[in-house]
Formats: structure tokens, sequence, C-alpha cells
């Protein structure tokens, strides 16, 4: 079973029992606070619990042996994920993101750190060129986070999402290969 140690947290694999701890966090907590953060502006199809559970205990690694996503654990707690998706195999390019649903583990340094564990181990397990990340200009936390790991905002695109009836941009960050390169040796 792939796992990732970190300080403050662990990435870790996809199992039942953390499938259906994400499942609460995703559809029966009650504040859903992380989705007015995370892409707002796309509607969360409810899903079941054996949707959910399918859906994350069948999902096709990105290489092999590189799955798509992995679960954030934090004291012993699922409090998250981080993921990717291939963009363009040809030119080697992934999109990657992290959600952390439970507040209690926000502005603490656990995004940061699993973020930056989670495209340590992307780039050390695959031939990736360049990855990225789309979030949107009123989640200024996901970006400091992407700066944080040294992503680069790419391109602005302006007035592109809405939520709740007011215009922000979109916003894309990246990191090539030889720029992580060079903060790895840091």
């Amino acid at each position: 079973m792939r796992e990732i140690v970190g300080t403050k947290i662990e990435l870790i694999e996809n199992t039942e029992e953390n499938t259906d701890e994400l499942y609460f966090w995703r559809f029966e907590e009650k504040e859903q606070e992380a989705k007015k953060w995370n892409g707002p502006y796309i509607p969360e199809k409810r899903m079941t619990k054996e949707e959910h559970r399918n859906h994350w205990l069948n999902e096709e690694e990105i290489a092999t042996g590189v799955p798509a996503s992995l679960v954030i654990r934090a004291e012993g707690k699922v409090v998250g994920y981080v993921g990717a998706y291939w963009i363009d195999k040809n030119t080697n390019w992934l999109e990657t993101g992290i959600v952390i649903y439970d507040k209690d583990y926000w502005n603490g340094g656990y995004g940061t750190e699993a973020y930056k564990l989670w495209i340590d181990f992307l780039f050390e397990s695959t031939d990736l060129h360049r990855l990225g990340m789309s979030t949107w200009s009123g989640n200024e936390r996901m970006m400091i986070v992407a700066e944080r790991i040294g992503m680069t905002v790419e391109a602005c695109i302006r007035n592109a999402r809405t939520v709740e009836g007011q215009y922000f941009d979109a916003i894309k960050m990246g990191m090539l290969r030889e720029e992580w390169e060079k903060l790895s040796t840091i």
C-alpha cells in the first residue's frame, strides 16, 4: 500500500473505509465549507455511497504504480485528498489539485505539505514535463499554496467564473520539471 509520510500529514491509498470518510466530507457534512472554495462554479453531482466507493476504488493510474489520487490523513483522520489527471499524455502534462475538507486543518501548513509531497511524488515517479493547477481568483489560499511550492501564474482568464453572482478570474498555475529540479536541489 502506497504511503507518503510528511511531518504533519500522510498521503495514503484509497480504501473502502477512507472513501466513506471522504463521502462524509463531500456530501454529508453540514457546513460544506470546502465547497465554497474548491470550484464552487462547477456543480457536483450527488453520488450514492456505493457509486462514490466504486469511483475512488476503480480509478485508473496516472502511470504504472502511480495512483490518480491519494487521501490526506492528519492526526489519524481523513481530511482531504490530492489528485491528478492528464491534460495531454503526448506532452507529459498533468493537471493537479488538492482539497482539505476539514477546516480545522486549514491555515496550518497541512495543505502546503500535502501538495508539495504530491507534486514531488508525481515528478519523481513519472516522466512528466509539466504539471499545473486551475483555480479562481477568489481562492487566494490555493494560489498561495501553489506559489509556495514553486508554481508560477501562467494564465489569468478574466471574468471566466461566477460565484454567488459575482465574476472572478480563472487562474492557471504551473511548473516545469526543470523548475522543480532546481527547487529540489536547494
